[in-house]
């Protein structure tokens, strides 16, 4: 006696495994959309926290008052800039509305002259799309490593105790912190 066995699936079983494959994506996919999101407002939070970084170091080693301006010039932008003048007579053109222009100042500068300034502007960077700041007032790196942001109109600006730089994409935000004596910290 030989038994002969039919190998293979039945219509069932197909729609069956066809179903669950269904149900599975129709989870999966809008988890994996909210997880691109995510990352997106990550990595724009780390390309900030490094021009901030970036911005005191070569405050440092330049020896010369270096600014990060955002929204400047528009919404999602930023800019490391130099300070033209000093910390306490500002040159009247270092206006927000000029130094995050290409244009007017272009990156890399037109020369490396020490006696004309500026020539430790970065370039014009921007947040991806649908990434805000939410808070973000300018920061100025001065040589020694202090940070110092305007509250009002005095000259020079205060030394901040802590401040708070935040990234917002829909939900979502994202936080760093910078204190007075420069340590800056991307908040988990």
């Amino acid at each position: 006696m030989t038994w002969k066995s039919e190998g293979g699936f039945t219509l069932i079983d197909m729609m069956i495994v066809l179903a669950l494959i269904g149900i599975l994506s129709g989870i999966a996919i809008p988890a994996l959309g909210n997880l691109s999101e995510s990352l997106k407002l990550g990595t724009n939070a780390r390309e900030v926290e490094r021009e901030l970084q970036s911005a005191r170091l070569r405050a440092v080693t330049s020896n010369r008052p270096i600014r990060v301006r955002f929204n400047c010039p528009v919404a999602g932008e930023y800019r490391m800039v130099e300070l033209i003048g000093s910390s306490t007579a500002p040159d009247s053109n270092d206006l927000p509305t000029n130094r995050c222009q290409d244009t007017v100042y272009p990156y890399p500068a037109a020369d490396r002259e020490p006696l004309t300034r500026p020539n430790h502007d970065g370039p014009l960077k921007r947040l991806s799309d649908k990434v805000t700041f939410g808070t973000a007032k300018t920061l100025e790196f001065w040589p020694n490593g202090t940070v110092h942001m305007q509250v009002g109109t005095e000259v020079p600006w205060q030394v901040v105790s802590t401040t708070q730089i935040t990234l917002v994409k829909g939900t979502d935000i994202k936080t760093i912190t910078v204190n007075g004596l420069g340590k800056i910290t991307l908040v988990p």
